[in-house]
């Protein structure tokens, strides 16, 4: 391809980050990605900013390449034949190649009073949300979190461990993502800080009221506050711009993480769905997608076949509260195995894998080029609307 390529990358968690730092090295290549918040969110901290620990946020101009252009807009449709994306202030954004990289946030429980009365801590605005409200109740006041994969684990002992009386509704197992050794240490952490945790196939919740829970055995559990952690869902961006989607609306891609639609189109992090290799929705995924594909585009660009992307995970860190944890070690393949570390180190090994996935955001930026300033026309979507903003990169925290 002849002359400068324009990338936009839609999403900027993890892998659109990393992907677009790692696509700003190519001279020739630039790059706009598209959010709908001026900051970074490190999702992995939302539990913390819930009790006040960490405010889980970052500048993107801390981890995002100063030849990257972040443009502070929600993209509403993809138009495919056209390659243009519209934005929902009102203007568009044209591309060679796009980069569909939108996460994934709280899925619809399906339950009675879910969607109404619990909260949810996928995404910082729930996060905030949340928050406000546990500090509108008493701390003797009953709290329920329903699920008990990471993000429900977490979210119990953080809060557990200020004092606060929760009772954890697993729904069936208690951290089914964990190799049994495993959830041994995790169920003493959570027993040791009173956490009350109901198990078994009886123990699925039917119904959500403003201050109740009810449970398919008929039991109901006063709560003050509900936290729905169970299960993810990502927006439906794909499907209502025309392109094929999995069962959970997830961009269809081959192994190279291309849309089985549109070549021009390269998935990234929890909204990627490869056909042949299915992977678990997560921070450690997205890292590697996202320099997964950029390189897909950059040889591309360069006349070359694109390589099938090779997943390696290393395992689950868990955090329980801020003094204990429990690292789950797993074979490449994702597969749990019963090697695990828990108390203090594994609370060390959580909070190590948290700064090292942030750091490694802060060195693709440093070598996705040195910060400048942006704001001239050129650097403007072709029809912006009243409500679109054009932030520089390498500005400080936004207010």
């Amino acid at each position: 391809m002849n002359g400068n390529v324009q990338v936009v990358v839609v999403g900027g968690g993890y892998g659109g980050v990393t992907a677009a730092n790692r696509l700003a090295r190519r001279d020739g290549v630039s790059v706009t990605l598209v959010n709908p918040r001026p900051e970074f969110v490190e999702r992995i901290r939302l539990h913390q900013l819930v009790t006040g620990s960490d405010d889980a946020v970052e500048s993107f101009g801390e981890v995002l390449g100063g030849k990257v252009r972040l443009v502070v807009d929600t993209a509403t449709r993809i138009d495919a034949a056209e390659r243009r994306v519209s934005l929902e202030g009102g203007g568009t954004v044209s591309y060679d190649y796009l980069v569909y990289a939108v996460g994934s946030g709280a899925s619809d429980p399906g339950v009675p009073g879910a969607a109404e009365f619990a909260h949810t801590v996928s995404d910082i605005e729930g996060a905030e949300r949340l928050r406000s409200a546990l500090a509108a109740a008493p701390v003797t006041a009953p709290l329920t979190v329903v699920g008990a994969g990471p993000t429900g684990l977490e979210t119990a002992a953080e809060l557990a461990e200020q004092g606060r009386r929760v009772t954890l509704v697993c729904g069936d197992v208690l951290g089914p993502s964990l190799h049994a050794r495993g959830r041994r240490p995790v169920a003493r952490r959570l027993a040791r800080l009173g956490v009350t945790v109901l198990e078994g196939p009886c123990t699925r919740v039917t119904e959500v009221t403003q201050d109740a829970v009810r449970l398919d055995d008929g039991r109901e559990l006063p709560s003050a506050v509900t936290i729905w952690t169970a299960g993810f869902r990502v927006p439906d961006l794909a499907a209502r711009s025309g392109l094929r989607t999995d069962a959970e609306g997830r961009l269809l891609t081959d192994a190279t993480l291309t849309s089985v639609d549109d070549v021009r189109i390269v998935a990234a992090g929890d909204a990627a769905a490869m056909t042949d290799l299915p992977f678990r929705m997560s921070c450690q995924a997205a890292v590697q997608l996202g320099p997964a594909a950029a390189a897909t585009i950059l040889r591309r660009i360069a006349g070359k076949t694109p390589a099938p992307v090779r997943m390696w995970f290393a395992g689950q860190c868990l955090s329980l509260g801020r003094d204990e944890g429990v690292t789950q070690f797993s074979y490449p393949n994702d597969k749990v195995n019963a090697l695990h570390i828990g108390g203090r180190p594994g609370a060390g090994v959580k909070e190590i894998a948290c700064k090292f996935t942030l750091n490694k955001l802060v060195s693709g930026a440093r070598k996705a080029g040195p910060r400048t300033a942006h704001g001239d026309d050129t650097d403007r979507p072709e029809t912006p609307g009243p409500e679109h903003r054009t932030t520089p990169s390498g500005t400080g925290r936004a207010a």
